[in-house]
């Protein structure tokens, strides 16, 4: 009788042979791309050559990893070619993500203030802070993206037996089995 780590490998291992999977499995990859470059360019201009404050430095971090983002989403994610829609995929994908930038900015805001009240002569620590809150704000909108990005950029209706990105996070989810969801 095999154990939970090895039926919840097994199951991945399921989920990633299909095409939702494969691109479930190039979504999260383009997120850890465009997270580094967004941590690199907010750890440059906020935390190493202190650019900007908190609020322009993460502004302009996540602003330049939205470029690579777009790209790797349309092109490697979704396999889309040609030119690019402005309105349909263009301006939804850059309001999508001005939430995001948004919501970050806010984080990253309250995360350096903390780190003044708590730790104001460690501009080291307000750095992981402010990190870390970009990170989190960006964890909670990564889901609701995938979702939006599935609709914005699918030039063909997903296949019914194929499982959707809610129901490839279910089932990867630990103690989630379709059955019990």
């Amino acid at each position: 009788m095999p154990g939970p780590i090895v039926e919840r490998v097994e199951r991945l291992r399921s989920a990633y042979n299909t095409p939702a999977g494969k691109k479930m499995f190039r979504y999260v990859v383009q997120s850890a791309i465009t997270t580094v470059v967004s941590f690199v360019v907010l750890g440059l201009v906020y935390g190493v050559f202190k650019v900007w404050t908190e609020v322009p430095s993460t502004l302009f971090a996540n602003v330049v990893a939205v470029v690579p983002s777009y790209y790797l989403n349309r092109n490697w994610v979704w396999g889309k070619g040609g030119r690019s829609h402005l309105l349909k995929e263009v301006a939804p994908f850059w309001a999508a993500s001005l939430v995001g930038i948004g919501l970050s900015v806010l984080t990253s805001s309250e995360a350096r203030h903390l780190g003044l009240k708590y730790f104001a002569h460690a501009h080291g620590t307000r750095t992981a802070m402010v990190e870390g809150a970009n990170l989190l704000a960006f964890g909670v909108l990564w889901v609701l993206k995938f979702l939006v990005f599935n609709r914005l950029f699918r030039e063909h209706p997903v296949d019914d037996a194929e499982p959707s990105g809610a129901e490839m996070l279910m089932a990867s989810a630990p103690g989630v089995s379709p059955e019990n969801s």
